[in-house]
């Protein structure tokens, strides 16, 4: 049986030789050195070329020019949908003016849609711009909801650049806060 003063001596010397153990030295590169003369040259194998670069691809069609806004006209089949203060949210009543207007749209194929975004005078022109546009992609988003196809629909946001109405009243203020749908043949 181990005293308590050689378990001690013996525990200190198993730590002694834990911690003073040498610090691993890194791995030193050694440099290539040519063979003794005299010595037979080994081969080495060539390296591969590298593979040829993939073709360019081909350059791609360049999009449909934008319809001008000035070719557009007004249509009395494709009715404005109107939105709350600060909202870029489909109406439910206003839903229904989309599904008419997007049921004349389907069976007018050969036409053209512009939806332009409108708000009221208040705001920055920054901060009206953005909610216009938002507010024309959110009736556009519906109108292909209900199989309008989007690649007859384009968007444009007017912001409080073209009131409908200038009074500085509610009333007024609702009339300008609309998506307004323009058309025109292909």
């Amino acid at each position: 049986m181990l005293t308590r003063s050689r378990f001690l001596v013996i525990s200190l010397l198993v730590a002694a030789a834990a911690l003073s153990g040498c610090a691993k030295r890194p791995a030193t590169a050694t440099a290539a050195s040519a063979p003794p003369p005299g010595a037979p040259a080994t081969t080495m194998a060539p390296t591969p070329a590298p593979p040829p670069p993939a073709p360019a691809p081909a350059p791609a069609a360049a999009p449909a020019p934008r319809p001008a806004p000035r070719d557009f006209a007004e249509n009395p089949n494709v009715k404005d949908v109107f939105f709350d203060f600060d909202k870029y949210d489909i109406r439910p009543g206003d839903a229904k003016a989309l599904d008419s207007s997007a049921e004349w749209l389907k069976q007018n194929r050969g036409e053209l849609v512009l939806v332009e975004g409108h708000c009221d005078e208040r705001g920055t022109p920054e901060y009206n711009l953005a909610l216009g546009e938002r507010r024309a992609k959110a009736a556009m988003n519906y109108l292909v909801a209900q199989g309008v196809e989007a690649n007859r629909i384009t968007i444009i946001s007017y912001g409080k650049e073209r009131p409908q109405c200038t009074e500085k009243s509610e009333a007024c203020w609702e009339k300008n806060r609309r998506a307004h749908f323009l058309t025109k043949p292909r």
